[in-house]
């Protein structure tokens, strides 16, 4: 019954032994991997069988047939051998866990032994066909005392952990990381409420983990040799135990890539929320041109540089010194074309470092992988060399690049120059390094040029022109005689085949020496694989120094990286400030780069006595895109980054908050109006003294009444707590509340509709003090392509409504009058100055 159920089969009779052996693996593999597809190897093709051949069809859109016999049938679905890497990607890419039973001999008469070799999850591959450049993290969440995560690079070793206090602190770090999958303790799955909010939020894949302290304990004691100090909540042990024995689970074993746990405080880092990430295109495009932030900034080099330049990305630094070491370095690159062009042309010679040292320190680097860290650590002195005039951050790289010369010579001394793709392949082990193997070599060397005499030797013997010696996998070697020589074919000779116009013959000292050829190259084969093993052993004793000088180099990368798009691009050096920023012809990194000479830089000015700009102007005149160019300036300066600007002087923020768009969660069922105020909300929430908020048009997803006030009451709050605020809006009402706020200050973006009433509309794109007169709602709907009957009839609407709009103000400011108080002469300055702005139209009554 079990079987019949698992096979989704038809008929009631035994299933057969390879059936059976399919169930009783697929059983093994469920117990550790609930929702794996078994791929069973069977002659060329992996084959699925039942539920998964139904799964596997639909995912990979391939043929679902049957499997029958006498009596049993059952769905089934193959993939041939040749073409596994690339289906292992896809059901990896659709969330699915993928689990490898390969033949363990040739096919006989009895039952094949079969054994899983693979166990390959979205979180957990190491394989680089298998892997994209960036991170590619296992992330694991346990609660206690608030919240913990770790998060486990299984490709490189890195093994990292937090804990947070609140659940959106939680969401915004692990949004950063972007994990492929991930582990949640059952206080979180098994909570319907929790496990919903976490599905809505990450469309990642969830797995099953052991979060049982006393298995947490032991994993970390297995893999670290202790559990860290650092680890100091049995939420942090839960969280790191889990992704460690899930980590073990799937690499079978072998995790000595992974040396030590890290223990990061987000506090220690610029706090950047995921709405904010997403915000400022950091690393997802929102625009249509679909450039991001990364993409500007990504000239590194090699693939550990550009996962470097992720991380600094992610967290921006709040460390004076740290910076400008960042900086320092940066600007000794620019400062040296030389210098920086020999570094990148010497990174782009580089292989992927950091995960050679992880393969390396797991025994499972390849013939080829090996090769290519050989010529890797070949490139260290040559980099050393470079810096060698160099001091702070750059000298301190010098030191970590380690040369590891004994590495390079054992290596160059024992593979070829250009090993076999695979381990077994023949050819690996250099000739000269060792005795045995080239005895052994020699040997069949010698068998083979006997065979390749022979053919010469028999025809001069037997006087047949036309014989050849040749082979095949069935016969091996034989000797082949044409039908019209037939005649003269010698004694000795015993045939093996007949053909239309010719036959096969082989003599025993043939048959002999085939034999020992494939005993020695079996033998050889057999020696190469041990003495590679030897060296591949042998190399993972220098795992850390290897880690450590990819770090180093990833790092060099990044610097030398940033330095030329500083270069490129005509950045500044930023000069950190105790609290002022100051922007001169700042612009856009993304935009401006797209825009190719056509971007109108614009200054900016914040600090004591002007901390909260007010920003009005008419749509596309370019508000969010300076909105965003202050925020990313201050971002690229805390990273160690110059900016492209003409000069900047900027503090070190503890946090950039953003809400700059907003849209519907239709899974979540939250409208626009409910995700912009619960961003909202986490701003004001979070938002200090130290901070920068960048709001953009605040309270618009409801009625004007109810997003005035909400916007207005959010403005107060903000300039309030003394953060950095820049306020995008189009209620004109606001503006005047400068006479109210010291410290606010209206800008706007010049416009100017075209001469002669067309209806046209010049930006200027240039951000100039004081409010704007109006928004050209109208004038930018007509841009757009309305119909001008509607774009007539909503001037003339426009006209009624800032009329009523007038008269409404008028009561107000009517209603707010103290008359008890108020002099003659002060009354007749307010009918004044309320008949001068009827007389000169103006929008906004001078009010008292």
């Amino acid at each position: 019954m079990r079987a019949q159920n698992v096979l989704k089969g038809t008929g009631s009779g035994a299933l057969p032994p390879m059936l059976e052996q399919y169930v009783n693996m697929r059983d093994e593999v469920a117990q550790q991997l609930p929702h794996a597809i078994l791929l069973f190897q069977v002659g060329d093709f992996y084959e699925t069988f039942g539920e998964d051949a139904e799964r596997t069809a639909r995912l990979l859109g391939i043929a679902l047939t049957h499997k029958s016999s006498k009596d049993f049938s059952t769905p089934m679905a193959g993939i041939p051998l040749r073409t596994l890497d690339q289906n292992v990607e896809k059901l990896l890419s659709a969330g699915v866990c993928v689990a490898v039973a390969d033949q363990m001999d040739e096919a006989g008469t009895g039952l094949v032994e079969r054994k899983v070799t693979q166990l390959l999850t979205p979180g957990t591959v190491t394989e680089e066909r298998h892997l994209g450049a960036d991170e590619n993290y296992l992330a694991a969440v346990a609660t206690g005392d608030g919240y913990a995560l770790a998060l486990l690079d299984v490709s490189t070793g890195e093994f990292r952990t937090a804990a947070f206090h609140t659940r959106v602190a939680l969401y915004d770090e692990l949004g950063r990381h972007r994990a492929r999958e991930v582990l949640l303790a059952p206080e979180l799955s098994g909570n319907p409420a929790l496990l919903s909010d976490f599905q809505t939020r990450f469309a990642v894949m969830l797995s099953p983990g052991n979060f049982a302290e006393e298995a947490s304990h032991a994993e970390l004691v297995r893999t670290l040799g202790e559990v860290p100090a650092t680890l100091t909540s049995a939420a942090l042990r839960r969280a790191c135990g889990a992704v460690l024995g899930y980590a073990r689970l799937t690499q079978q074993g072998a995790l000595d890539m992974v040396r030590r746990v890290v223990r990061f405080e987000p506090g220690a880092h610029m706090r950047l929320s995921d709405a904010a990430v997403r915000a400022l295109e950091l690393f997802q495009a929102q625009s249509p041109q679909g450039v991001t932030l990364m993409d500007v900034l990504c000239q590194t080099r090699t693939a550990g540089g550009r996962r470097r330049l992720r991380a600094w990305l992610r967290a921006p630094l709040l460390d004076e010194l740290s910076i400008r070491a960042r900086l320092d370095s940066v600007e000794a690159l620019t400062r040296a074309p030389d210098l920086r062009g020999g570094v990148r042309s010497l990174l782009y010679r580089a292989h992927d470092l950091e995960r050679l040292a992880a393969r390396v320190a797991t025994r499972r680097a390849a013939p080829r992988e090996v090769a290519a860290l050989a010529r890797t650590l070949d490139l260290l002195p040559d980099a050393a060399g470079l810096l060698s005039a160099q001091d702070g951050l750059l000298s301190g790289v010098r030191a970590r690049l380690m040369a590891l010369p004994d590495v390079v010579t054992r290596i160059r001394a024992a593979l070829v120059e250009d090993p076999p793709l695979r381990l077994g392949d023949g050819g690996l082990i250099r000739d000269g390094f060792h005795a045995e193997l080239d005895q052994l070599r020699r040997e069949a060397l010698g068998h083979r040029e006997w065979l390749a005499q022979l053919e010469l030797t028999e025809r001069e013997r037997t006087g047949i022109p036309s014989l050849k010696v040749s082979f095949n996998g069935v016969f091996g070697y034989y000797l082949e005689v044409t039908s019209a020589h037939l005649s003269k074919v010698p004694a000795d000779y015993r045939q093996v085949a007949t053909l239309k116009d010719r036959a096969r013959f082989t003599r025993p000292d043939l048959r002999e020496r085939e034999r020992e050829i494939a005993r020695l190259e079996a033998a050889a084969s057999r020696l190469e694989t041990e003495v590679f093993t030897e060296l591949r052993d042998a190399l993972s004793a220098h795992a850390e120094a290897l880690a450590e000088a990819a770090g180093a180099l990833a790092e060099l990368d990044v610097l030398s990286a940033l330095a030329e798009v500083a270069v490129e691009g005509g950045w500044t050096r930023p000069v950190t400030t105790a609290g002022e920023t100051s922007l001169l012809q700042a612009r856009h990194p993304v935009v401006a780069k797209i825009a190719a000479g056509r971007f109108v830089p614009n200054d900016a000015a914040l600090g004591p006595g002007r901390h909260t700009l007010l920003l009005t102007g008419p749509n596309m005149a370019g508000k969010s895109t300076y909105l965003r160019t202050v925020a990313l300036c201050a971002l690229l300066h805390q990273i160690g980054s110059f900016v492209p600007a003409d000069r900047a002087e900027l503090p070190v923020y503890d946090a950039v908050h953003t809400r700059i768009g907003a849209s519907d969660d239709l899974a979540g069922g939250r409208s626009t109006f409910m995700v912009e105020m619960s961003e909202l909300a986490s701003i004001l929430h979070g938002a200090s003294a130290c901070s920068l908020v960048i709001l953009d048009e605040v309270g618009r997803g409801t009625s004007t009444l109810d997003g005035l006030a909400i916007a207005q009451a959010a403005l107060e709050h903000l300039h309030a707590t003394g953060a950095h605020t820049l306020f995008a809006t189009h209620y004109f009402e606001l503006t005047r509340l400068d006479t109210e706020f010291p410290g606010l200050v209206n800008l706007h973006v010049a416009a100017e509709e075209d001469a002669a009433g067309s209806g046209g509309l010049t930006f200027y794109h240039q951000v100039v003090p004081g409010a704007a007169r109006q928004s050209y709602g109208v004038e930018v709907a007509r841009l757009a392509g309305l119909p001008a009957a509607v774009t007539r009839r909503s001037a003339q609407l426009l006209g009624a409504l800032n009329t009523q709009g007038d008269d409404r103000r008028l009561v107000r400011e009517l209603a707010a009058l103290d008359l008890s108080r108020l002099t003659p002469m002060a009354a007749l300055e307010v009918l004044h100055s309320w008949q001068r702005a009827l007389l000169e139209g103006e929008q906004e009554p001078v009010g008292t």
